[in-house]
């Protein structure tokens, strides 16, 4: 990663086997790669394999939480990738978001959510309501995918042309927030 540019971390959230998240992120990933201000880093929860039981506040956290740690703390925004199950996000999800707190303080988050008629949106409703009790902030615009297998090609590029200028939207104002937070926290420490 380079001073100048954004570092954002791409969170696949389901580690369902089957599942499309990889599909949307990866598409997601590249569309940040092109650009030339933002450092790119896709973690899949799938291979973190953090652990279904956290630890208490005083233990010691297990392995692949510490392992994943770093990366979490490099990034100034995230972008959480997540499918809706039964109304909501996956377990795994909110077992990464309630395993580390330092790492999300003081950073924005994007939400893109994938599903089925709905297309994720009341799982993104619920995780605009999470992320404030780690002190990120999740931004306005987002995307969503509603029959998300109808909406991508075999090479994993949406169909629509509209989506890229929805994602470019999205990622603009991310970055906005990930500039503006990380100049704060370097002026002054967030410590709430």
């Amino acid at each position: 990663m380079t001073e100048d540019k954004i570092s954002v971390a791409v969170i696949i959230g389901s580690t369902r086997r089957g599942r499309f998240g990889p599909v949307v992120a990866n598409w997601y990933a590249a569309e940040l790669g092109g650009r030339d201000d933002v450092d790119v880093d896709i973690i899949d929860l799938a291979e973190a394999k953090l652990p279904e039981t956290i630890g208490d506040f005083h233990e010691e956290p297990e392995a692949p939480v510490t392992e994943l740690a770093p990366r979490m703390a490099a990034a100034d925004a995230f972008v959480v990738v997540t499918p809706e199950y039964n109304h909501s996000y996956p377990a795994s999800l909110k077992t990464a978001i309630d395993a580390y707190l330092d790492e999300w303080k003081a950073k924005p988050v994007a939400l893109i959510s994938y599903g089925g008629m709905a297309g994720g949106v009341r799982a993104a409703e619920h995780l605009r309501q999470v992320f404030p009790e780690v002190h990120a902030t999740t931004i306005r615009n987002t995307l969503s995918f509603h029959n998300c297998y109808d909406l991508f090609d075999d090479e994993g590029q949406p169909t629509d042309p509209e989506t890229a200028t929805a994602a470019k939207g999205m990622t603009d104002q991310l970055l906005w927030w990930a500039r503006a937070l990380r100049t704060a926290r370097t002026q002054e420490t967030y410590d709430f």
